[in-house]
């Protein structure tokens, strides 16, 4: 906590000399309906508000995750069950390579925030997550061999991180806009989910689920980073650098997650001043998961810290939509799909197939 109020306090001494030589003429100049002027709708954080603004927002994003991978390669079930080491082998009852191996894992995210501007140069937000997780795995029977007891079918869901944060403008003219992003994650989301799984001698237990399938990192975690957008006739581009950097060296369970840094950029094209189309690009990097919950364990990939993280680069496609006149003028509705064509991960681990994320905003 300590380090976010250093870094918050920094940020804003930095950016007085900007924000006092800029005036509100340009943020005011923003008035003509342009859906190129917003980002991806699965960019977060990329638009300031004028004095006294407020926006509601609503955002709906689903993940869908199918077959594992090792690094830069594909591997199957049959494959991790008979030649991945079990990392907790010596313990009495535990085979000695991984059994039970997820296939396939969904993720439903619903995001709802506001936005306020106390003043020109400064938007807060602020976000709560609610989260759906379902995952199938397959148990193999015994020690070895490739013969296949059963299937787990496991679920978690609840309120996840909520999240609050500053904008804070350094540079705007009628073309180009460039702001720092302040934030803190609040550890609100459950890390103690627990369900039934099917072992390999053929006793199903209640065990606590792996990382991935958890509400929450169960600590503060700090949400910096810059933002530059522009907009000229009918074209808008941008690009964003965010992250996510853990602020203590565990949470109550005895871990924390790796820190993770994202790149990306987009364009879009007005094709009409109410419709655009967009297209992203973004590079993502995230660490292992440091420590481990002694009640986290099993003969899966899930339970081992290390198999988490990695290098992504994923491409994205997406519309906006403001509806231009009637009793919903000015209400903004998009829609991005995006999916992987580059993925180093720290395996062997679920592999992303693709995402897809709907919003509504609307300012006033």
């Amino acid at each position: 906590m300590k380090r976010f109020i250093f870094f918050m306090v920094v940020i804003t001494m930095s950016a007085t000399p900007f924000l006092t030589a800029q005036g509100h003429e340009a943020h005011h100049g923003h008035k003509t309906i342009s859906a190129g002027k917003h980002a991806p709708i699965g960019v977060m954080g990329d638009h300031m508000h004028k004095t006294g603004e407020w926006m509601l927002a609503y955002r709906y994003m689903h993940m869908d995750m199918n077959g594992n991978r090792d690094g830069t390669s594909d591997i199957n079930a049959a494959t991790i069950a008979t030649t991945v080491p079990n990392r907790f082998a010596a313990v009495a009852g535990q085979p000695p390579t991984l059994r039970v191996v997820p296939t396939e894992m969904t993720m439903d995210m619903h995001m709802v925030g506001g936005m306020y501007a106390p003043a020109d140069w400064l938007t807060v937000m602020a976000m709560g997550r609610y989260l759906e997780k379902d995952m199938t795995s397959i148990t193999f029977a015994g020690a070895a061999g490739t013969g296949v007891l059963g299937e787990n079918s496991m679920e978690s869901n609840g309120w996840g991180d909520a999240r609050i944060s500053s904008l804070i403008r350094l540079y705007e003219n009628n073309i180009h806009h460039l702001h720092l992003n302040a934030g803190l994650s609040l550890p609100t989301g459950a890390i103690d989910k627990s369900a039934s799984m099917l072992m390999p001698n053929g006793m199903r237990m209640e065990r606590r689920m792996s990382y991935g399938m958890q509400l929450g990192t169960g600590t503060y975690d700090l949400l910096p980073g810059l933002t530059y957008t522009g907009h000229k006739e009918r074209w808008g581009w941008g690009a964003q650098y965010s992250a996510e950097i853990r602020l203590e060296d565990e949470n109550d369970e005895g871990y924390a997650w790796g820190d993770r840094h994202s790149v990306t950029s987009w364009g879009s094209y007005d094709w009409m001043p109410w419709f655009s189309t967009s297209a992203r690009l973004t590079a993502t990097a995230s660490g292992k998961i440091d420590g481990i919950d002694p009640q986290i364990m099993g003969p899966t990939q899930g339970a081992d810290p290390d198999n988490y993280g990695g290098k992504t680069v994923d491409i994205g496609l997406g519309a906006n939509f403001i509806i231009p006149r009637g009793p919903l003028t000015g209400h903004r509705l998009a829609i991005e799909s995006g999916a992987p064509f580059y993925s180093n991960l720290n395996g062997p681990q679920l592999k992303r197939n693709w995402t897809v994320t709907i919003g509504w905003q609307y300012a006033f």
